[in-house]
């Protein structure tokens, strides 16, 4: 079973999906293994075969190139929870279908400023189609692996659209309406996304507060909640039979596991059944028939079975954070309460699995790239059982209890007031620890410390356990990368539409702009922040932000919230918020750090936002970078009168090599080796211009464009190449 559910898991780490002739004799070759017993090679290859059916199988579904970026008339059908926040409506329409050709089955579409969408209606939507494509950052979420994980082969914004049908059959959507419209001491979508999964109606600050304090799983439907709801009904069939209560005809352990499985699925139901909801069901399952016939072979049989139907129902759940630290944490428990000498106290059976899970899954975490909660294992110490016995039991019962409105409004009120107890412990928490995200490490001193938490784990008085906290410890005193004197370490952030790089010296870190806000989509928060933290940042000597508009400052605020910044510096003051507390950009300053000269510059001359962007030139060790924000050919024409007009190896592309930007005597001038372009894929604004572009093809200038490449990395000082997060290579990466 391991070996089958390693080849399945393989499938992740592939560069590409081999041909077809490959896959054929990978089949054959497993088959023939097995015919000769060899069976854990032969295991492992079917499960990469049937990995790789299913892996091109997307692949395949996908919106077709010649599409990508059109605007169509669909016809489809709403399916699971629309989703309405800042304005905006998303949802995932299934079986679509456009004259213009065919298209993949399911679609994920956004409406701004769109009408009320319901589950099960059918609509005629013109829909701008793209093929799926994310933001590719160190340490960053893969937006493209989950949604080939999801199985959805294009995303889009809809421009207009025409209900077809009404809803039919959509029942969960009618039950969500009515939690939402309950009287739940002000926390209804609270207690939707625990009833239903649907965390739509939750804040951004409320995501904030549950990620800080660990407990993000208490509001998403997880095996969490489908275990608990069996577990009170099969304890309630097991405390009838005990006490006599239990009809004698009817065997009490096979009706407890099958109402608990029951039970299970009718939850499932309610929530959806999405993935995560179907893999708690399977390992429910498998749990309860271990306990009626299989409990002699140990509690690792269920879980190995329960990950390998996991894997063959669907391979592409590999590609998803939840997959690993659901498992994870089963496997700690597992690990931790089986093969011990003797049963734990009630006070040691309550206090020791939030520790102990907690120690297990940082590994999980770190290597992912998710930051840890310091305050997880004291909130979830109170949180877990306030949510499962206080919360859940009132939620569910006022739920179905909805057809009898006192009875059911009554139930949710209670379950509400309770929540508004937790969130206000849990905001104290918060307000105590924040998180933490590891600074990236090299592969051997993670596994040195996933080995140190392994330790840990053992039972009381294994001679190796001292060893375990040094090992884990090398997390919080991991021994950091040194720049050498004269270097700076260049990283250009994939955040879309904008900018946003790191420059880092031996001893000092810049950050120049803070990437893009658009309504609750903050880059600085979900992209700058975490790849600053990663890098083992804490403090930013200076944040220089180029000039005041959103797609280059719009996330400063959230960088400077989350970490100490020194001095900001703009060219573009007025425009920006005053909590900042701005200085404005002087032409000419110039300073060194660690045997590396910055300098400064900005057009006196300059009539609006883009032309007062201030420039900044970094020469380490001879080579030079020139970051030029969205200065426009006349603050070029004006810089090439300044000491900045020499020659420079690499270009940020002024205002993302817009047509009115990177004139020809300002690349000849410069003749720079390398332009580096940020933009969005797709962009509103044709970002590059072709005839850029055809100018710095011209002058045989590299082109590192983010859209392509995702997030570019060079070592300015060493005069070596850039390297690319697209570099490492993945199936699902154009």
């Amino acid at each position: 079973m391991l070996a089958l559910a390693s080849g399945l898991i393989a499938l992740r780490y592939l560069p590409s999906i081999p041909a077809f002739e490959w896959v054929l004799l990978v089949l054959v070759a497993g088959l023939l293994l097995l015919s000769m017993r060899v069976y854990p090679v032969g295991l492992f290859l079917l499960g990469l075969c049937w990995a790789c059916v299913q892996g091109q199988s997307a692949l395949d579904d996908r919106l077709s190139p010649a599409l990508d970026g059109r605007t169509l008339w669909v016809e489809g059908r709403v399916v699971g929870l629309p989703q309405q926040a800042d304005g905006v409506v998303r949802f995932e329409v299934r079986d679509a279908y456009s004259r213009h050709g065919p298209l993949p089955n399911t679609l994920r579409l956004g409406w701004y400023g769109g009408p009320s969408v319901n589950s099960g209606e059918r609509w005629r939507l013109a829909v701008t189609l793209k093929r799926p494509k994310g933001l590719l950052n160190p340490q960053g979420f893969d937006y493209q692996a989950w949604l080939l994980a999801k199985r959805i082969g294009a995303t889009g914004t809809i421009k207009d659209g025409q209900l077809l049908a009404p809803a039919r059959y959509a029942w969960r959507d009618g039950v969500r309406q009515q939690l939402l419209r309950s009287d739940a001491n002000g926390r209804a979508p609270w207690l939707a996304a625990l009833v239903m999964g649907d965390g739509s109606g939750l804040s951004t600050e409320d995501w904030k507060l549950l990620q800080a304090t660990g407990t993000v799983h208490l509001l998403v439907i997880s095996g969490q909640h489908i275990g608990l709801f069996a577990g009170l009904i099969y304890g309630l069939v097991a405390m009838l039979a005990r006490y006599g209560l239990w009809p004698r005809r009817l065997p009490w352990l096979p009706w407890a596991c099958g109402l608990a499985f029951a039970a299970a699925l009718g939850y499932g139901l309610l929530a959806g059944f999405e993935v995560p909801v179907q893999r708690a069901c399977v390992m429910l399952g498998l749990v309860l028939i271990w306990r009626l016939r299989f409990r002699h072979m140990g509690p690792w049989l269920p879980f190995l079975l329960a990950l390998n139907a996991v894997l063959i129902v669907e391979p592409l759940a590999s590609l998803r954070p939840g997959f690993w630290l659901s498992f994870a944490a089963v496997a700690v428990l597992i690990f931790t309460f089986s093969a011990r000498l003797g049963p734990w106290s009630w006070q040691a059976a309550w206090l020791r699995p939030q520790g102990l899970i907690a120690l297990g899954l940082f590994p999980m975490l770190w290597i992912l790239g998710l930051p840890i909660s310091l305050s997880g294992p004291l909130a979830n110490l109170v949180a877990v059982p306030w949510i499962s016995v206080l919360v859940l039991p009132a939620a569910l019962l006022g739920t179905l209890m909805l057809p009898v409105p006192w009875l059911g409004q009554g139930l949710l009120w209670l379950a509400g007031g309770l929540l508004n107890g937790l969130i206000a412990g849990l905001e104290l928490l918060a307000g105590m620890l924040s998180p933490w995200l590891p600074a990236t490490v090299p592969t051997s001193l993670w596994m040195l410390s996933a080995l140190g938490a392994l330790i840990l784990l053992l039972p009381a008085g294994m001679v190796l356990r001292p060893l375990g906290w040094p090992l884990v410890l090398l997390a919080v005193f991991a021994p950091r990368t040194l720049i050498p004197y004269g270097q700076v370490e260049v990283l250009q952030l994939d955040v879309g539409q904008g900018l946003a790089i790191i420059l880092r010296t031996r001893h000092h870190t810049l950050l120049y702009d803070a990437g893009p806000k658009v309504r609750d989509f903050d880059q600085g928060q979900r992209v700058v922040v975490p790849a600053l933290q990663s890098m083992g940042v804490a403090t930013l000597d200076v944040m220089l932000l180029s000039h005041a508009d959103s797609d280059h400052a719009g996330g400063a605020q959230a960088v400077d919230q989350s970490m100490k910044v020194k001095r900001v510096v703009s060219g573009d003051v007025p425009l920006l918020p005053e909590i900042l507390e701005a200085q404005p950009c002087i032409n000419g300053e110039r300073w060194e750090w660690d045997g590396v000269a910055f300098s400064l510059w900005q057009w006196s001359g300059a009539t609006d936002g883009n032309q007062r962007s201030c420039v900044l030139q970094v020469d380490a060790s001879g080579e030079r970078l020139l970051l030029t924000g969205d200065i426009d050919i006349e603050a070029e024409r004006a810089l090439l009168d300044s000491p900045l007009a020499v020659a420079t190896h690499w270009l940020q592309a002024p205002h993302h090599g817009s047509r009115t930007s990177s004139s020809m005597a300002f690349l000849k001038r410069l003749s720079p080796s390398a332009v580096l372009i940020s933009r969005g894929h797709g962009n509103a604004f044709g970002h590059p211009h072709p005839q850029v572009l055809a100018r710095y093809a011209a002058l045989g200038m590299t082109i590192l464009d983010s859209a392509e490449r995702g997030a570019i990395r060079f070592r300015l000082g060493a005069f070596g190449a850039a390297q690319s997060q697209r570099d490492q290579r993945r199936f699902w990466r154009d």
